[in-house]
C-alpha cells in the first residue's frame, strides 16, 4: 500500500455490519482458513469469502493471503486480528456489566476445563451444570476444553470466566479452590520389553534411560524433582495423547491412577516402580481476581462451594 493511499484514507464510523465482518475474519483466522471456518460459522465458503473481501475493501487493507500456498495473515491482518480480539473482549465486558446491572440473571458464562475433567465423577460437572441451568435459565452457557496454560491465559485475558485445571502452579492474578487430588504414577505398556523384568532388576539407571513422554510444561517443584534424570524424549499434554504413546510400547509416562485404571485392568499397561515414582496433583477451579462483576460466575462458584463444602475465603 502506498504512503499516499494511507494518508488519504479514513475509516470513519464502525457499525454493526463491520463488527459482524470482523467476527467472521477472526473465526477464519482462528480456524486457519476459509474451508475450516465453514462449520464454525455455519455459512458457505463463498459467503465467507465475500465477507472478508468486503471487510478488506472497507478497511482499505489486505488482511490475508489465500491460494495454493495456503491461508495466512498479512502483517496488517495480524494487527487487525489483535485489535479485533480487544474490540470483541470489550464488547463482551460491556454486555456483561450491563447484564449485571439488571435484576434478572442473564448474560454468558464461559467455562473451560482440562481434558477428562468434565466427566470425572468426583467433580460431577453435569450435576453442577444442571443446578446452574435451573437457577439461571437465561444465561448462555459455553463450555470448552484446553490445556492448563491456555486455560490460565483465557481466564486472565477475560476470554473465560471459570477454569478447571490440574494445579502445577499458582499465579498472582488468579483465585483458586482446590477440589480433589489425583495420584499420578509412572506407567509402561505390557508389551514394552522392560515390563516383564522382575522388580529387583528395575534399577534407577534403567528406568531413567527409558524414553519418557511428558506434558511439555514446567511442573511444580515436587514433580520436577521426581522427573530429574528421566529421559524426557517426547511431549503430549493431553492424557489421551500420552496414553497412546505409552501403549505404543516405546515410551513410559505419568498418568492419573483413575484415568489409567481401566487400561491396567485390561492388561494393556502397568505401573512402573509404583511405590517410588508418583506424585499428587490437585484439581483446582480458577477465576480472575480483578475480573468485571459477573452474577453468572458468582452463582456458579457459589454452587461449586456448596457442593465441595468450601468457604468463601478458601483457595
Amino acid at each position: 500500500m502506498s504512503a499516499k493511499s494511507v494518508k488519504n484514507y479514513s475509516l470513519g464510523q464502525v457499525g454493526d455490519y463491520e463488527i459482524k465482518q470482523l467476527k467472521v475474519f477472526k473465526t477464519v483466522a482462528d480456524c486457519g482458513g476459509f474451508s475450516a471456518a465453514e462449520t464454525a460459522l455455519n455459512i458457505g465458503r463463498s459467503t465467507i469469502s465475500l465477507h472478508i473481501s468486503n471487510l478488506e475493501s472497507r478497511l482499505n487493507l489486505v488482511l490475508c493471503k489465500r491460494g495454493r500456498s495456503g491461508f495466512s495473515l498479512t502483517e496488517e491482518g495480524e494487527v487487525i486480528y489483535k485489535m479485533t480480539e480487544n474490540l470483541l473482549d470489550s464488547l463482551d465486558a460491556f454486555r456483561m456489566t450491563v447484564n449485571n446491572l439488571n435484576s434478572s440473571l442473564t448474560g454468558r458464562l464461559k467455562i473451560v476445563l482440562s481434558d477428562t475433567v468434565s466427566l470425572d465423577p468426583r467433580l460431577a460437572f453435569p450435576d453442577l451444570i444442571g443446578i446452574f441451568a435451573d437457577e439461571a435459565p437465561g444465561v448462555h452457557l459455553a463450555n470448552d476444553v484446553a490445556s492448563m496454560a491456555e486455560i490460565e491465559r483465557m481466564v486472565l485475558n477475560d476470554r473465560a470466566d471459570v477454569g478447571f485445571i490440574p494445579c502445577h502452579r499458582k499465579l498472582e492474578g488468579l483465585d483458586y479452590i482446590d477440589l480433589f487430588s489425583d495420584t499420578c504414577r509412572l506407567y509402561i505398556s505390557r508389551k514394552h520389553p522392560v515390563a516383564a523384568l522382575p522388580e529387583d532388576e528395575l534399577t534407577d539407571d534403567l528406568v531413567n534411560s527409558l524414553p519418557l513422554v511428558h506434558a511439555g510444561l514446567k511442573p511444580h517443584e515436587s514433580v520436577d524433582e521426581l522427573m530429574t534424570g528421566l529421559n524426557r524424549a517426547a511431549e503430549a499434554y493431553f492424557y489421551e495423547g500420552r496414553l497412546a504413546m505409552i501403549l505404543s510400547g516405546k515410551f513410559i509416562g505419568f498418568l492419573p491412577e483413575g484415568y489409567a485404571q481401566s487400561y491396567v485392568d485390561d492388561g494393556l499397561i502397568q505401573p512402573l516402580t509404583p511405590e517410588e515414582r508418583y506424585y499428587v496433583l490437585p484439581m483446582t477451579v480458577i477465576w480472575k481476581k480483578t475480573a468485571q462483576p459477573s452474577k453468572p460466575r458468582e452463582l456458579f462458584l457459589k454452587i461449586l462451594r456448596e457442593r465441595f463444602n468450601t468457604g468463601e475465603g478458601e483457595g
